[in-house]
């Protein structure tokens, strides 16, 4: 099983390097279901995992000149602060057992991974749907809805904060529409604010006392960075739309997956 939580290491930056998100929507499903991590520290480690994947990939994007920093800037402040915040304050403040129905309780775990259920098939319907915006001409001059960006940025974080999503497919999406950004550009642009957000939020985790183990941590982190250069190579070769939609359907299976069997079946493996 370890052995292959490490080959899903890889899609896991291949995804990134190819769409610019989906690398917290494979994580952390991966690190419980298949490596038997805690759900509460599987979002912990997601969050150095894939912030430490997308700043690799973000640098690689900048290279190319497909990032926009000002955009980072904008959007990444009120992230990083609600990213920071939630893992330092509220997830330790959450009960570990939240509510019953009927004789299901409903414990801290349980409740994480539906949230992020529900993250994840919200998510897959925005990358089925098809993007107006996305082919738009890459020399248009970028227009900045200010309040908008930082809502939508602030938002972002507190949902990172507690599911350890990078948020990728929130905030490309919010990108092209708020910023009117090409596609490419807000994938390069969304590495860097997805990078530094996580990792902002992860150092939260250590101060708030978690403990790492770093072994696991390390070699899931670099074969992910393997995957980004991959996916990286691959977005040259594919139509991103295409690739999008395909990997929406699959995110759309497992957010499924993950619902019906934490609320139906959750004694059923996973890291509880």
């Amino acid at each position: 099983m370890e052995i292959l939580g490490y080959i899903l290491a890889v899609l896991v930056g291949v995804s990134l390097g190819l769409i610019g998100s989906g690398g917290s929507i494979l994580t952390v499903p991966i690190l419980v279901y298949v490596m038997g991590v805690n759900p509460i520290l599987a979002t912990a480690y997601s969050l150095f995992i894939v912030g430490s994947t997308a700043f690799v990939g973000g640098i690689q994007s900048a290279l190319q000149k497909k990032a926009d920093f000002k955009t980072v800037l904008i959007f990444g402040i009120p992230s990083i602060a609600a990213v920071y915040l939630t893992r330092m304050w509220l997830v330790p403040f959450i009960p570990s057992e939240l509510f019953t129905i009927g004789s299901l309780v409903i414990t801290k775990s349980i409740g994480i991974m539906v949230l992020f259920a529900i993250v994840m098939i919200l998510a897959s319907v925005s990358m089925i749907r098809p993007c107006i915006d996305c082919d738009k001409a890459d020399d248009e001059p970028l227009q900045y809805n200010y309040p908008m960006i930082l809502l939508e940025g602030a938002l972002v974080g507190l949902l990172t904060g507690l599911v350890g999503a990078g948020g990728g497919f929130l905030i490309i999406p919010a990108l092209v529409l708020l910023a009117r950004m090409p596609m490419k550009l807000a994938v390069g642009t969304s590495l860097f604010i997805i990078a530094a957000k996580s990792l902002i939020g992860f150092i939260g985790d250590i101060q708030g006392g978690q403990l790492i183990d770093w072994k696991l941590l390390g070699t899931f982190t670099g074969l992910a960075v393997v995957g980004i250069f991959i996916g990286i190579y691959l977005a040259k070769k594919i139509s991103g739309e295409k690739l999008k939609k395909s990997f929406g359907w699959f995110v759309l299976i497992m957010g499924i997956y993950i619902f019906v069997k934490e609320l139906f079946f959750p004694s059923a493996g996973g890291g509880h």
